[in-house]
């Protein structure tokens, strides 16, 4: 595991946004672990990240022109990250949709830039893949073309079939999925973190990969 991605995951644990214990998922499943993105709710958390994710995206060389924050979550991580590479030097705008056209003024669900050229999409996670699919209908109706997705953690768990989550974004829209962590690099960390204290969730983390993992 990068030295990179250790830090970010060592920083999620002391904000309490990566837990070990017992935790049902969304879909319904006992996981050993839980990661909630959510909890990066303060400005030094939340400036931390972005830098986290710009330098995934700077590393990933996925070639963008402007990043989009699917509501809710994504819209402080498009905007804080948007921060973070203009602080690199590479100064791209942001947008994001409202759950909920606007009657009035500018009117639509669209806020901050206009969509246009290629288009990185900002979230948190890619569960069901509903937002991917939402941003990408909005991207392209706008006539600007999807880029790629980039996420904090990829679970590499089973979704609605045999891939993953993030698998099925990527074969169903071809697009590239930018994450700055994935389940692998967990095991890294549980595995050479030297603390007993999380060595102890090694074997019921194996456990789950082997029931809902994928390669």
């Amino acid at each position: 595991m990068s030295q990179f991605r250790q830090d970010f995951l060592q920083f999620a644990l002391r904000q309490n946004v990566l837990k070990f214990g017992e935790f049902t998922t969304k879909a319904g499943r006992q996981s050993p672990y839980f990661f909630n993105a959510g909890l990066f709710n303060d400005g030094a958390s939340t400036l931390a990240l972005a830098k986290f994710y710009a330098q995934a995206i700077v590393e990933s060389q996925v070639r963008f022109d402007m990043l989009f924050g699917p509501a809710y979550k994504g819209i402080i991580l498009a905007a804080a990250t948007a921060m973070m590479l203009a602080e690199r030097g590479i100064n791209v705008p942001f947008a994001y949709n409202r759950k909920e056209a606007k009657d009035h003024g500018e009117g639509g669900t669209l806020v901050g830039a206009p969509l246009q050229g290629r288009v990185l999409i900002i979230d948190d996670v890619i569960s069901a893949g509903t937002s991917v699919r939402e941003s990408v209908n909005l991207i392209r109706q706008a006539g600007a073309t999807p880029a790629g997705v980039a996420i904090a953690l990829d679970r590499m768990e089973k979704g609605t079939g045999e891939q993953s989550a993030v698998q099925e974004v990527q074969t169903q829209y071809g697009l590239p999925v930018v994450a700055i962590a994935n389940l692998l690099d967990l095991f890294a960390l549980l595995e050479q973190g030297g603390s007993a204290e999380l060595a102890q969730f090694v074997e019921p983390m194996r456990a789950y990969r082997a029931q809902y993992g994928v390669v």
